[in-house]
């Protein structure tokens, strides 16, 4: 059986009301263009989730939100700013076929490159920028049975690529 993980980094995000806090901090205009195309983008592939997982903070909040899918969604504050292993943890948790998780850096960044068998070629694989989209396809029963290494990927973008 194949599963799918769309792992994204939430849009780029306003920082002109430092006062409020990171947790409240709102998508600024680009980041709003941004979500949409990425919707745009997603629809456009097929890449289309039966669920998602979200921090909980406003700025991924806005993102699911702007990608206008079709899907429910958990928003979840364990998810926020969390590391590599609790996104394999609650992943594992899922069960749908095609799962979108939105999240913070480091951790999804760091999540990205270990849980996929090869990195993309891609210049900003790495430092994994706001908005950036891994998709990718794990051959396993349940997500229960996905590790670390096993994800072979499908598709790799940044928002400036979209423009």
């Amino acid at each position: 059986m194949t599963l799918r993980l769309i792992l994204m980094r939430h849009a780029k995000s306003s920082w002109d009301a430092p006062w409020q806090g990171d947790h409240a901090r709102r998508l600024n205009k680009r980041g709003r263009r941004s979500a949409a195309a990425l919707g745009d983008w997603l629809r456009d592939r097929a890449y289309l989730p039966e669920l998602a997982l979200s921090s909980d903070a406003v700025r991924t909040q806005e993102t699911f939100a702007g990608l206008r899918l079709d899907c429910p969604v958990r928003f979840s504050p364990g998810l926020y700013l969390a590391e590599a292993g609790t996104l394999l943890d609650r992943l594992r948790q899922a069960e749908a076929g095609c799962v979108l998780m939105i999240g913070h850096n480091p951790g999804i960044g760091s999540f990205a490159g270990r849980v996929v068998t090869i990195a993309p070629e891609h210049g900003r694989f790495g430092d994994y920028p706001t908005g950036a989209t891994l998709v990718a396809d794990f051959e396993a029963e349940s997500w229960e049975d996905v590790d670390y290494g096993m994800g072979r990927v499908v598709d790799f973008v940044v928002p400036r690529e979209l423009a």
